[in-house]
Formats: C-alpha cells, sequence, structure tokens
C-alpha cells in the first residue's frame, strides 16, 4: 500500500480519474488531508462510500510513528520517528519570531560523508518518498494546530541530501506549497545542498521561488575537500559556476551556510578568503555555531574568534548573520538523535 500523501494535487487528480473516480472528489480529498487534517479515510463524510472504501483498500494516511521527543529550553523540538519499514528519521520544529519553522528529513541516513555531520554516522539507506516528507509536516501542524499554531517555514535541510532525492523532494515542495495543501509560500522553503551541481543547474532550470541554501563550510578547496568529500567532485570554482548560473537565471538571493569549527575554518584568514570567493555575488552567510558531536572531535567556535569573523565578512559587504544556538541541551545535532537510537537497539 502507499501514502495518500505520496500524491501532488496533479497526481492525485490524475490517480482518482484512472479508478473511475470524479476529479472533483479528489479535491474533496485534498482538502480533507490538508485542511482539516484527518487521521482515517473513514472521516471524509463527503466523499462517498466507494470511494473511501477504494482508498481504505489501497492506500493509507498516517506514515509515522512517534519514537520519542525531545523539547530544548527554547523550546526547539526533536521529533525521533519511526516510518512504516522500521527506519527513523529525525524532524525538528524551532521556534521564531516570524513563526514557526520545520527542518525534514528526506534521507534515512546520508552519504554524502561531511566529516562533522551526524547524519552520515549511518549510512543512506533510501531516499524517502514525497508522502514521508510531507508527513513530518502533516505530524508537526497537527501538534502546532492545539495551540492554534501551524508551520509558516519549512527547511529540507534534516538528514539527507535533498538533491540526491531530487524528484521527491520537488513533489513534497509542491504539495506543501499549493494553495490547496498547507499553503506555504514558495519564499517560505529552503531547500539545502552540499553542492550536487548537476542538480543545481536543474533546480536553476525549474525556474521555482524555493529559496536555495548552500551548505558551504570551507573558503577553499583544500580546506572543504577535507571536510567534505564532495567538493573532490564538484570543486569551489564548478559549484561557484552553477550558482552563477542559478542567479542568472532566477536573480534570487543565495544563502551560504557556513558552521564554524573551532580551529577548521574560523581564523581571520579565512574570514578574508571567504569574502574573496563570495564577491559579487547575491548572497549572503549565515554563520551556525556547531552542535557537537562526541564521534567527530570538532569543536564549536568560541564567541570571540565567531564574533570577529563575522565583523570581518559584513565591514567587507559580504552580509551576513549570526545565528543563535538553538536546542544546545538536547541531541541537537542532525542525525545525533537517530544515532543514539540505532546504537542502543
Amino acid at each position: 500500500m502507499q501514502s495518500i500523501y505520496d500524491f501532488t494535487y496533479e497526481k492525485l487528480q490524475e490517480m482518482f480519474i484512472n479508478n473511475g473516480m470524479k476529479k472533483y472528489r479528489s479535491e474533496q480529498c485534498f482538502n480533507w488531508i490538508y485542511r482539516k487534517m484527518v487521521d482515517s479515510f473513514e472521516q471524509m463524510s463527503d466523499l462517498g462510500k466507494e470511494n473511501i472504501e477504494f482508498l481504505k483498500n489501497n492506500f493509507y494516511i498516517d506514515t509515522l510513528t512517534l519514537v520519542s521527543k525531545q523539547v530544548a529550553k527554547d523550546k526547539t523540538t526533536k521529533y525521533l520517528f519511526k516510518l512504516k519499514d522500521g527506519y527513523t528519521i529525525e524532524t525538528v520544529l524551532m521556534h521564531f519570531s516570524f513563526g514557526k519553522s520545520v527542518c525534514v528529513t528526506s534521507q534515512v541516513g546520508c552519504n554524502m560523508g561531511c566529516k562533522f555531520c551526524a547524519s552520515g554516522l549511518l549510512k543512506k539507506q533510501r531516499n524517502l518518498t514525497s508522502g514521508e516528507i510531507v508527513a513530518q509536516i502533516a505530524y508537526v501542524n497537527k501538534e502546532l494546530q492545539k495551540e492554534n499554531e501551524r508551520v509558516r517555514n519549512i527547511v529540507v535541510m534534516g538528514i539527507g541530501e535533498p538533491f540526491d532525492n531530487y524528484e521527491n523532494v520537488m513533489d513534497f515542495c509542491k504539495t506543501v506549497n499549493h494553495d490547496k495543501g498547507f499553503a506555504i509560500g514558495a519564499r517560505h522553503i529552503t531547500i539545502s545542498t552540499c553542492g550536487v551541481v548537476p542538480k543545481i543547474y536543474q533546480f536553476a532550470d525549474e525556474k521555482v521561488q524555493y529559496n536555495l541554501a548552500i551548505s558551504l563550510h570551507a573558503p577553499t578547496d583544500k580546506q572543504r575537500s577535507e571536510i567534505m568529500p564532495i567538493n573532490k567532485s564538484y570543486s569551489l570554482e564548478k559549484l561557484m559556476n552553477a550558482l552563477k548560473y542559478y542567479s542568472d537565471k532566477n536573480n534570487r538571493r543565495l544563502t551560504f551556510e557556513y558552521i564554524l569549527l573551532k580551529g577548521v575554518n574560523d581564523t581571520y584568514e579565512d574570514a578574508i578568503n571567504l569574502s574573496k570567493l563570495l564577491k559579487g555575488t547575491n548572497s549572503y552567510v549565515n554563520l551556525i555555531p556547531y552542535n557537537e558531536v562526541d564521534e567527530h572531535g570538532f569543536k564549536t567556535s568560541d564567541d570571540k574568534s565567531s564574533l570577529k569573523f563575522y565583523d570581518y565578512l559584513m565591514k567587507n559587504n559580504v552580509k551576513a548573520t549570526l545565528r543563535t544556538k538553538h536546542g544546545d541541551d538536547i541531541d541537537a545535532a542532525c542525525g545525533q538523535l537517530r544515532a543514539k537510537h540505532e546504537r542502543a537497539q
């Protein structure tokens, strides 16, 4: 059986028509799923008995089982979910002044092998379906509904490389963005890649309004290759050329994610090299405090070094933000809670 969340609005219409049901019934179904957020097909009272029976016999709604939930002092909430096949994934809810933001996972495990990242502690087992990604938003939305709140922003930045699961991630974005779905604005959806260059070109040609973020984390090829193996396949020159193509096609501002690692990429020289690399780009840098992972041994930069790094960028016309640490009193690093759970089994 398949999750009903796997269908975009258009694909759901096509499925209904191909199975002898009226097109307008698919619209009713979509409304029940995303606006009324029902848990069963039986609750779709205006769909007709035959249609409900067909859906019950061929599809299911709920794809996630909550394994554990951690809530930090700042209310950052990390969920560990079990999928139908027993694999586990993480989802994170963050509270900001501009609204509730959710970081979703796109793969079970990750093959990118970034040296500092907990996601890579467990290698990729499979891609998530679009429905399994949608289900993460649905679950959190149902919780927030009790507080008369909802998810306002989405970042595809959890476990896995989104552009290594391109089609499913794009279908996910279509569904949560659809005005009859969760109606989350395209500019409130961010997809983060560590630099899968061919997919950046493909994404550029889509001409969608979703935000693109690049996990950069080092200003030179030598440094980046040491901590991010993908740089050996797609050098900074290849990456920056792809991003120029994207910017020329879309006229959209880029975000560069840059985790500050003590003694690795946080020196004054690194700030100089980063400003040279990004000179002339329509972008800003999101400087991120590192959530330490025991297995890797990296340390987060101290406040003085972080501020000095930030100040240099700003004084040299590279727009930057120094992100506040979220959830540092829980297993906040991406993939950390899942890895701990797997080791305990």
